[in-house]
């Protein structure tokens, strides 16, 4: 028996070669993840470019770039395994594997870390698996259930869950501040300041919100932003940071805030792959959404 028109689509088999092809960057690659020859893969990609009547690779030596429908193809293609996937483990209801969650170190460190406790005294049974990465991975292709991102909630292809208001604020000790509740723009910028290398972010904002030459500021740089916050924890400098990371440091009295800007709409929000979630992702997700 026929099926419907719309399951009339090329074969399977030469689907999941390209989008393996297409996400690992090669054939041979593809082929060691499909357990088959790189030849077999590329034999199943040039069969598919026939069938549909599109060049979707351009070889370049060993290296393989994709057309621009080649490149739209694969993303569809791969979310659309991912969607198969989730779908099947829902089906199956599987617990063994751990709930994938990409995120910054930071927020995982500062935020992120100090909840826990209270997820797994109510799910001792869900695992979660935590990569902190200052880097907006794609969640389909990389097999993430969840990530946490930094920004304004708009990003291509996930859906965008709003956790924590994350607007910037400028933090140091109590003793640093000697009894101020605020700091002047001059007085900003005699000050040192802690602040990790690679996060342009916090000197773009200081710049567009104080006016300050971030150049001539004294700054002293710490490998991490994890380094840079402990840094001024010990009353070392000024620091810049998202508000949902000190929170606890401001409740607690060990930092106070220097200076503030108004009508910032930066925050934090957990983003998802279009579609049904495995139950233990579902799960951590409310989780996550009960604590903000």
């Amino acid at each position: 028996m026929n099926g419907p028109d719309w399951l009339d689509f090329p074969s399977l088999a030469g689907l999941r070669a390209y989008e393996a092809a297409a996400r690992l960057g090669g054939f041979s690659a593809a082929g060691r993840a499909l357990n088959v020859t790189h030849a077999a893969v590329a034999q199943q990609v040039r069969a598919l470019e026939r069938e549909i009547g599109e060049s979707l690779v351009v070889r370049e030596g060993r290296a393989l770039r994709l057309t621009e429908k080649g490149e739209a193809l694969a993303a569809e293609l791969t979310r659309a395994f991912v969607a198969i996937q989730s779908a099947t483990e829902t089906a199956r209801a599987r617990s063994d594997r751990p709930v994938a969650i990409t995120l910054s170190p930071s927020f995982a460190a500062n935020w992120l870390m100090p909840r826990l406790g209270r997820f797994w005294r109510t799910h001792p049974d869900i695992q979660l698996s935590l990569q902190p990465d200052h880097r907006v991975v794609d969640l389909a292709r990389e097999g993430f259930d969840l990530g946490i991102r930094f920004g304004r909630g708009k990003w291509p292809g996930v859906e965008a869950r709003h956790l924590a208001p994350a607007h910037y604020v400028v933090v140091a000790t109590p003793a640093l501040l000697g009894g101020r509740t605020a700091l002047t723009r001059t007085e900003l910028a005699s000050m040192t300041w802690v602040l990790e290398p690679d996060w342009p972010e916090h000197r773009h904002w200081l710049s567009a919100q104080t006016g300050l030459d971030t150049a001539s500021l004294k700054i002293q740089e710490f490998a991490t932003d994890e380094l840079a916050l402990g840094a001024a924890r010990q009353g070392l400098g000024l620091h810049v940071s998202s508000y949902a990371l000190v929170e606890d440091d401001l409740r607690a009295g060990r930092l106070c805030i220097a200076f503030a800007a108004k009508g910032d709409d930066l925050a934090y929000y957990v983003v998802t792959n279009p579609g049904p979630q495995r139950p233990q992702a579902r799960t951590f997700l409310r989780w996550l959404m009960a604590e903000s």
